[in-house]
């Protein structure tokens, strides 16, 4: 049996199990505070995260734990997963382009940027195969990646089916010659860019060869990535212009009816769902523009444990409820266009401010996860360098606030009833997101005569508040030694990842911190 027709196979076999599209999936527009997405991702080897009553009738833990050590806030740029400041090495264009400059050279130095923590790449479908049952990368991604491993940013990416920007079709020529495309009612006006009124922008029917093809495309990919060190993130594929839900200025798609649309976008998000075991997948947060069934999708994300994006910020209130309101174990990628550094070109709002810094702040007011570091259709370093050396303050202050950033406010011991010896970590979350994920704790000595591990609810610590947690020591161990060690990692998606404490204070050279007494 042939990759694609396994996989057609365990999908069918996987609708009673809720793999299938659920039809009729349309989800009413709702406020998302407190709104019900069912429970956050499973928490395994739970800590006691209190109360810790430490008074008569309620003294279950002995006499009052004593606050032993604190940290302070720290302002360190943080690369941990599920989070960063993302430069874009692609972006609508395919490769970046400098005259006179290697493309190696041209990627080599967007990862160099030194803000950007992750990179961020969106190559047509085209880029990436040639023939059926084969990947074909171009170079830029084969460079892009073998970065990525020699400079330690993962990458997130989206597989585009649909281009405005390119006068190629973003189909490769093997689905393109058996795929009807079609011409949807409107016109792209002149503007911004022109060069997008010159084409007819169809639509392609997404008929069972296009989607048999693109599933076996995301099983051969994520048959190489999935659960490896290289990919951070996969954006989902929606319906139209750049794989975002829409054909805005188009009206209308080219289904039967929305419900088909619906029906047909859904077993796309449940192919790369099936796929993607191991990394989380990104859904837009795009009005339902085209009419097909963008909320499902969303909905279905968003209760698959998978994150959320929004392509610039500054936009409709719909949006903006979503993101500020996300389950606390949601990420946020803001994906914001940088106007250049170059004061011929900067766009200034009426108040004399560059417009990259509105959008700045206004990604920190939804409380992102990760932000595009993107001069749009002219990628390079040169350009995010201009900007940052005559703007540097917005983007110092997002790179410092970014996502989340953990750090073990307080710690305490006691001793309880039985005179057994617990120390109490109370986690801070100095950044302005929750934790994507469920984050572990681990109180350990290099010598393994101490680990004890387990983990704080999903989302938790999130931006208000501590988090505590409770472990107990092995009998007679002296917690104060300076051997005894505590250290973060997050889980998402079965996988484990280190979490650096964003902290004044020194760390040993494995991101843990030591457990020593500093409150005198």
């Amino acid at each position: 049996m042939e990759r694609r027709d396994f996989i057609k196979a365990g999908l069918a076999a996987g609708a009673a199990v809720g793999i299938a599209p659920t039809l009729g999936a349309w989800v009413p527009q709702h406020n998302w505070d407190k709104y019900d997405f069912g429970p956050g991702p499973a928490v395994k080897d739970r800590l006691y995260q209190g109360p810790f009553p430490s008074y008569a009738p309620e003294d279950f833990f002995g006499e009052e734990p004593e606050v032993v050590q604190y940290t302070m806030p720290g302002k360190q740029l943080l690369n941990a997963f599920g989070m960063g400041m993302t430069t874009y090495i692609s972006g609508d264009l395919g490769a970046p382009r400098v005259p006179g400059e290697s493309l190696e050279t041209t990627i080599d130095k967007l990862f160099r940027f030194p803000l950007g923590t992750k990179v961020y790449i969106r190559p047509n479908w085209r880029h990436l195969q040639k023939k059926a049952g084969k990947l074909e990368f171009d170079d830029y991604w084969k460079i892009t990646m073998d970065k990525a491993a020699q400079y330690g940013k993962r990458v997130g990416f989206r597989v585009m089916l649909n281009n405005p920007d390119i006068l190629e079709n973003a189909l490769p020529d093997f689905v393109l010659k058996k795929v009807k495309m079609t011409q949807l009612p409107g016109d792209w006006k002149t503007g911004q860019f022109a060069g997008r009124a010159k084409q007819d922008h169809r639509q392609p029917e997404y008929n069972d060869y296009l989607i048999g093809h693109f599933e076996e495309l995301q099983q051969m990919l994520a048959e190489k990535y999935n659960g490896g060190p290289l990919i951070e993130f996969v954006d989902t594929n929606m319906f139209g212009f750049w794989g975002e839900g829409h054909a805005w200025p188009y009206e209308g798609h080219n289904f039967p009816n929305k419900r088909a649309a619906e029906e047909t976008f859904l077993r796309i998000y449940d192919i790369q769902q099936a796929a993607w075991t191991k990394v989380p997948l990104v859904t837009n947060v795009q009005p339902d523009h085209s009419g097909v069934g963008n909320s499902a999708i969303v909905d279905r994300t968003v209760r698959d444990h998978n994150w959320l994006r929004r392509d610039t910020i500054l936009v409709d209130s719909e949006s903006i409820e979503q993101l500020c309101n996300r389950p606390a174990w949601t990420a946020a990628f803001v994906e914001c266009a940088m106007t250049h550094g170059n004061a011929s070109t900067i766009r200034l709002d009426p108040y004399g401010r560059p417009t990259g810094d509105d959008a700045i702040y206004h990604a920190m007011d939804a409380g992102a996860n990760y932000y595009s570091l993107w001069s749009i259709h002219s990628i390079c370093a040169e350009n995010l360098e201009a900007y940052y050396n005559r703007y540097p303050e917005a983007l110092d202050e997002l790179a410092g606030r970014i996502g989340y950033r953990v750090r073990p406010s307080f710690i305490w011991h006691g001793k309880d009833k039985e005179d057994l010896d617990f120390m109490i970590i109370g986690m801070k979350n100095d950044g302005i997101s929750g934790v994507p994920g469920v984050l572990r704790l681990t109180l350990f000595t290099d010598d393994g005569e101490v680990n004890v591990s387990g983990c704080l609810d999903a989302g938790y610590p999130d931006v208000e508040g501590v988090r505590s947690g409770m472990m107990y020591l092995p009998k007679g161990f002296d917690w104060n030694c300076g051997r005894l060690k505590l250290k973060a990692e997050i889980e998402v998606k079965g996988m484990r990842y280190p979490v650096p404490f964003a902290v004044a204070e020194p760390l040993n050279p494995d991101g843990s911190l030591t457990i020593k007494k500093n409150n005198r």
